[in-house]
């Protein structure tokens, strides 16, 4: 079907419309380039940017941090640090190496002498760790010192941004923050299942076209790096082995091999979605497999995968940045949905689709960032394409049966409910659990 036989069946969203708008400035947004895991990055940027305020070397550091930004730095390797771990590792490349003028690519130009200078600094500068309890959930405050002087600087809410920064008692930079508030942002609130569908295939093109197209370049990129060398649990490299002329096995193949590469230490960058490396791998690779099996022109490709990414943002902002739901089950409804439209699908199968794959997998927890989020992320495609497998042919799970609601919106404002309030003490659990506060054994 070209692209302008699937217009004339759409209803157009004008650009006069404000949604048109808006929606891609929310593109704009979400898909922000960055190396490595974004929370990592996101205290390196804190490091980089207190550093600066300072002025010079700092002789001591504290970090403050909330549970989920603890939780997703413990165990995943910091790329361009010599696969150093943790937050000392993070904060420390962002004050010895990093250049805050690059935000989420702050440390992407390292050299084997900084890294040296890294574990010099780790070794010398002692380096206080605080959880942040009982404030927003994603929630950093870097303070350098060097003898009575100091600089702090406080992220809140998603990754870039800085709403304090402070130099010896006088305030340089100040915003109000509320928990979970993303103020600063385009209202996510517009986003529905409907005009997501109206925009993403009847928008201009021309509008969104080098957005997309540069998530498409990264995120294959360094899905075609982790089947090729040794990352993590090389899950992407496992899957193929199982069947890698199957669609199906490739499409969650490229999603966990760009996952292996980036947990581990992989310094290529990735297009983000919500705040995410790992869900803006998963809302295009098996999108892009179905894509050019089913020998798609390169327009639809790129209206399928916004698609995609739309659908997980409007997911995502029930559930907020950080939770203990696992983020890939967003980023999957939104592929698998984009697989459907690829397929010939209706907007009824599009909707079924994502409430088929909410039905299966939702609320898988998160309990951190590391190798096995690629798992997660092939568990969480392979449900998205049985969902979507169920719904071409008219089937799936009832309203009433669990979280299933009467409609597609409904149901994902029920499982948003779980992931924001319902896990909220699942996740101090989790932590708890990975910081040995709490013995299980």
């Amino acid at each position: 079907m070209s692209s302008h036989e699937q217009k004339k069946g759409d209803n157009e969203m004008e650009k006069s419309d404000p949604r048109y708008q808006a929606y891609i400035q929310i593109l704009k947004e979400e898909l922000i380039p960055a190396m490595g895991c974004t929370e990592p990055i996101a205290l390196a940027y804190a490091g980089a940017v207190a550093k600066k305020a300072l002025g010079e070397q700092p002789d001591k550091v504290k970090v403050e941090a909330s549970g989920s930004i603890i939780k997703n730095v413990k165990s995943v390797i910091v790329p361009n640090t010599g696969h150093l771990k943790g937050i000392n590792a993070a904060v420390t490349a962002g004050i010895v190496a990093g250049d805050p003028d690059k935000q989420l690519e702050v440390i992407a130009q390292v050299s084997s002498e900084q890294i040296q200078q890294m574990k010099q600094f780790m070794k010398e500068v002692p380096v206080e760790i605080e959880h942040l309890a009982g404030g927003c959930t994603f929630d950093i405050i870097v303070t350098v010192y060097h003898g009575e002087s100091y600089a702090k600087v406080r992220i809140a809410n998603y990754h870039t941004n800085i709403v304090l920064i402070e130099k010896n008692g006088e305030v340089l930079r100040s915003e109000a923050v509320s928990d979970d508030s993303e103020d600063g942002l385009t209202d996510r609130t517009l986003l529905d299942m409907e005009h997501i569908w109206d925009f993403a295939t009847t928008v201009d093109i021309n509008d969104v076209k080098e957005l997309l197209d540069q998530q498409i370049a990264c995120n294959v990129a360094i899905a075609e790096e982790g089947l090729k060398n040794d990352y993590g649990a090389n899950i992407g490299k496992v899957l193929l082995d199982m069947g890698g002329d199957d669609v199906r096995v490739r499409a969650k193949a490229m999603a966990a091999a760009g996952s292996d590469a980036r947990m581990n230490g992989c310094a290529l960058p990735v297009a983000i979605v919500c705040g995410s490396g790992n869900q803006g791998i998963t809302c295009a690779l098996p999108v892009m497999e179905y894509a050019e099996y089913l020998r798609c022109d390169h327009e639809r490709l790129v209206r399928a995968v916004m698609l995609s990414d739309l659908i997980a943002v409007h997911i995502k902002s029930y559930i907020g940045a950080l939770s203990a739901f696992c983020g890939a089950i967003c980023a999957a409804c939104g592929a698998g949905a984009a697989i459907t439209w690829l397929c010939g699908g209706t907007r009824e199968q599009i909707g079924a689709t994502v409430s088929n794959t909410l039905g299966n997998v939702g609320g898988i927890v998160c309990d951190g960032a590391k190798a096995s989020c690629a798992a997660k992320i092939s568990a969480a495609v392979d449900a998205a394409i049985l969902g979507h497998d169920m719904a071409m042919q008219g089937r799936g799970f009832r309203a009433g049966e669990g979280l299933i609601q009467d409609t597609v919106e409904q149901t994902i404002a029920s499982m948003g409910y779980v992931g924001r309030v319902g896990m909220k003490d699942t996740d101090v659990e989790i932590l708890n659990i990975m910081i040995g506060k709490t013995q299980v054994c």
